[in-house]
């Protein structure tokens, strides 16, 4: 782990020279100043750059250490960037280009700079909100191309977690994330996982109509500029119901001390449409996907990541049980 208790982020001038050589010419300038962005739960090689002549530009590659997840999901955001370049232009960073030198591969996009939430204020929560919604309704109905995946294919594992989750062996791991309750988390979950896996099932039939997912809107990959919302880190996009998106989105701000899911889905409601056997569906497989990963143990380079998750199930769940009228789980 790094002194900032983030995951680690070489500094610019360990960079091989190869590499810096390569940013110059692409951008026409030398790097004045390269300040490494922290965040996010990977520790990729990321930088907002300032270059002699007075731009700026954001770095993001994948380099030797990196493991093969996060390789693929590099090559297929650069996919993203050069074939969707149209459809994501209003949504997104512009794209300055990206190539490889020896294990780097490097993507060179426009800089959004620094963080805009949290803090989750209430105008702000409600603006963001309200452009997922525009983002949404842009691409509902329409045409996409075939070689998106598709909701059956992007979700169907998370739809199906509380299918698998009832032995005895899992819950109990589940339970144990309750502490002194663990007990009674453990009757809770036992009762409550057969109507979770029955509304889980509706994300995979939701049917028409379905729209361009981004499938990881959270603080970590969006800015707030100028009144408009940027989103960046496209690897995981498909095509699916949009109430996905934007229940993830929810959780994630109530998680971090935003307002309630349910009033961040009302503002959303202002701009696109909500199908609530949809949303109760992606509630509870986002809510399974969170009971499957938070228990495990840490993954090395990552310090973050379960007890995030963990807090996301907490407040997963706990929707999850007022929409489905369940009692309140002990989480």
């Amino acid at each position: 782990m790094s002194r900032t208790g983030l995951e680690p982020k070489p500094p610019w001038r360990s960079v091989p020279r190869s590499v810096r050589e390569a940013v110059k010419a692409a951008l026409g300038a030398e790097v004045k100043r390269a300040m490494r962005v922290w965040g996010g739960y990977t520790p990729t090689p990321t930088y907002r750059l300032r270059l002699q002549d007075g731009q700026r530009a954001f770095f993001k590659a994948v380099e030797p250490a990196s493991n093969a997840f996060a390789r693929a999901a590099h090559l297929r955001e650069e996919r993203v960037y050069r074939e969707l370049g149209e459809l994501i232009a209003p949504w997104a960073p512009a794209f300055y280009g990206s190539f490889q030198r020896g294990d780097w591969q490097v993507l060179l996009l426009e800089d959004l700079g620094p963080k805009s939430v949290p803090p989750w204020t209430p105008p702000l929560t409600r603006a963001i909100a309200r452009a997922l919604g525009d983002f949404h309704r842009a691409t509902l109905g329409t045409v996409l191309p075939p070689w998106l995946p598709r909701a059956e294919q992007q979700l169907a594992a998370a739809a199906w977690l509380w299918e698998r989750t009832p032995d005895a062996d899992a819950l109990r791991q589940i339970a144990f994330l309750a502490g002194t309750q663990s007990r009674d988390a453990s009757r809770w979950l036992e009762r409550a996982s057969p109507s979770l896996a029955r509304a889980s099932r509706g994300i995979l039939e939701a049917g028409a109509p379905q729209a361009f997912l981004h499938r990881d809107v959270r603080s970590d990959n969006l800015r707030w500029v100028k009144g408009h919302l940027r989103l960046f880190d496209w690897p995981h996009v498909g095509v699916g119901p949009p109430e996905y998106d934007v229940a993830a989105l929810a959780q994630s701000i109530t998680v971090e001390g935003g307002p309630d899911p349910e009033q961040v889905i009302a503002w959303y409601a202002e701009r696109a449409p909500i199908r609530e056997r949809v949303l109760d569906a992606a509630v509870a497989a986002l809510a399974g996907f969170f009971a499957d990963q938070a228990w495990r143990p840490d993954i090395p380079g990552l310090p973050r990541l379960r007890p995030f998750q963990r807090r996301q199930l907490r407040v997963t769940l706990a929707w999850a049980a007022r929409r489905l009228g369940l009692p309140t789980p002990f989480f």
